[in-house]
């Protein structure tokens, strides 16, 4: 068994992906249990098999102490960390093959504060965790845009020190065209062509986020189930990797 956190900006995919992703699973005979961590989600495409917001409501917390929807949030989090003990022995008996982990679409609560972190560590444990970043493939398009994602995708990787597969949600929505020319800036490309002209700091930058993309990126749909295969692949490799790490330490 293994935990996968699923992260990326609000409206990446995240929700909609760990819906699909448990279906993929199912039907390639493996089992899932999703756990919900967003305290303030309304409502969700699949049943969670463990709810956050039976320990934790943030808009219960918002109306009790006046927070608006991000202070909510923050509270929340800090909460479940108080809360990790109960959290814990919801999980005592979760022996399924992975443990999908939803997110909020609130990103700093993983790359600047850390509630985030401290949860996805008390809860994985001593059990191996890697971390999905998901990218919207309609913000990927403009080069400005795809350096400033991976910018966060590389702040989350550094925040969290988890291994990290990166992610391209909605590839569905891009032309073949938009596809290549992704796959050539995460290669180094061009892009820092496309980008214009930059002042001295942000050229250094943009060059920096380049140089260090770190493995392939995947392209998926969850509309369609594509490219689940092979980020299943990549899931399993990372986590050997990652134990083959550990075992030389």
């Amino acid at each position: 068994m293994y935990y996968v956190a699923v992260t990326g900006t609000a409206g990446a995919g995240k929700t909609t992906f760990v819906d699909a992703f448990s279906r993929f699973l199912e039907g390639s005979n493996l089992s899932s249990y999703i756990m919900n961590l967003d305290p303030a989600v309304e409502n969700l495409p699949y049943v969670p098999d463990f709810d956050i917001r039976q320990i934790v409501d943030a808009r219960s917390l918002s109306t009790k102490y006046l927070l608006g929807p991000n202070a909510s949030l923050i509270a929340s989090y800090d909460m479940l960390v108080i809360k990790a003990k109960e959290i814990k022995e919801n999980l005592e008996y979760v022996d399924e093959d992975i443990v999908l982990i939803d997110t909020p679409g609130q990103i700093e609560l993983f790359a600047f504060r850390n509630s985030g972190r401290g949860l996805l560590n008390l809860i994985a444990e001593n059990t191996p965790i890697i971390n999905l970043f998901l990218i919207d493939a309609s913000l990927a398009v403009q080069p400005s845009s795809f350096i400033s994602l991976f910018l966060l995708a590389n702040s989350i990787k550094f925040k969290l020190q988890l291994p990290q597969i990166n992610v391209i949600s909605k590839s569905d929505l891009l032309t073949l065209d938009e596809i290549r020319k992704i796959e050539a800036w995460i290669k180094g490309e061009e892009i820092l062509t496309e980008l214009g002209t930059l002042d001295e700091y942000s050229l250094e930058l943009a060059e920096t986020v380049v140089q260090n993309l770190e493995g392939r990126v995947i392209f998926i749909s969850s509309t369609k189930e594509s490219g689940f295969a092979e980020l299943y692949g990549a899931l399993e490799n990372s986590l050997a990797r990652d134990m083959w790490d550990k075992d030389d330490e």
